[in-house]
């Protein structure tokens, strides 16, 4: 029977073509050799990020990945009593360090032998894949850090003669966020047409400590949730952990991050498209949808 398109139906002029699609290949050094983790900041979204981890860990393992990751956790905030309300910590855990607490939990349970860092990553940072000096060590820089000043400074860090591959970012208000998955310009990663952008690359303006807002932390659970609700930071982990699972797992992605919105139930992505990046751009300096 001959195919029959409805008198109104959209389909009516649909002719079928092949979708070009760009796709990013996974670096190929992070396949042979045990892939550094630096996650900076382990408040809500930090938090789930770093629980999600040992899970791509065991997986990169188990389809014979030589080493799978080792995770260095940076944070300098002490566990509030607040914090207990959106985050995964107890109130006999108040006042302890954030980073050192969630991972010891992690080496107990899963026996592992990964790194916390009981500081902020200060200005002028180095990150690397190589150890230099006292500098930080990673291939992989995730950043859930809720200030434009912290992000400035993985900018930094990141860019130059850093030889980091990645920088994952992800950030959030109340009930919406985005992660983006870049390759930031440094010694490693070269200009290219199909070069991953950055979080900085698509909206300058998170990276412009002057449009901070300086708000304090909240100092009421109520309060807490009404800036947060509970499942933004998990759902927005998940979708990261995710693009790094499929990244490791197929070699390959095509598309780099998305946007999340729990209000609506939607969830768009960001291709691997010059052009959909200069659209990003352009509507980025008429409109911030970043924290």
């Amino acid at each position: 029977m001959p195919e029959r398109h409805w008198k109104n139906s959209p389909l009516r002029e649909l002719t079928v073509k092949a979708i070009n699609m760009e796709t990013h290949h996974i670096h190929p050094e992070l396949l042979q050799r045990q892939v550094r983790v630096l996650v900076v900041g382990c408040g809500g979204t930090g938090s789930a990020v770093v629980a999600g981890l040992p899970y791509l860990h065991q997986a990169l393992v188990a389809h014979g990945h030589p080493g799978g990751l080792h995770l260095t956790v940076l944070d300098g905030d002490t566990i509030s009593p607040v914090n207990c309300v959106r985050q995964p910590f107890a109130r006999t855990e108040v006042g302890l360090n954030k980073a050192v607490v969630l991972v010891n939990r992690l080496n107990m349970f899963w026996g592992l032998k990964w790194d916390a860092i009981a500081t902020h990553l200060r200005p002028g940072t180095f990150i690397s894949h190589s150890y230099s000096g006292d500098d930080l060590r990673a291939h992989i820089v995730v950043g859930c850090v809720d200030t434009r000043a912290a992000r400035s400074a993985i900018q930094d860090a990141v860019g130059n003669w850093s030889s980091v591959s990645y920088w994952l970012d992800l950030g959030n208000n109340s009930d919406s966020g985005q992660y983006i998955l870049g390759e930031p310009l440094n010694e490693r990663n070269c200009r290219s047409r199909l070069r991953l952008r950055t979080a900085a690359e698509l909206f300058p303006e998170i990276c412009n400590p002057a449009l901070d807002d300086d708000q304090e932390p909240s100092c009421s659970a109520v309060e807490a949730l009404e800036r947060q609700s509970p499942f933004v930071n998990s759902t927005l982990a998940q979708h990261a952990l995710a693009l790094l699972a499929r990244l490791f797992r197929y070699g390959e992605i095509s598309h780099h991050g998305g946007f999340i919105n729990l209000a609506t139930g939607t969830a768009s992505v960001i291709r691997i498209d010059p052009a959909c990046w200069k659209r990003i751009r352009r509507r980025g300096k008429r409109s911030s949808r970043f924290r």
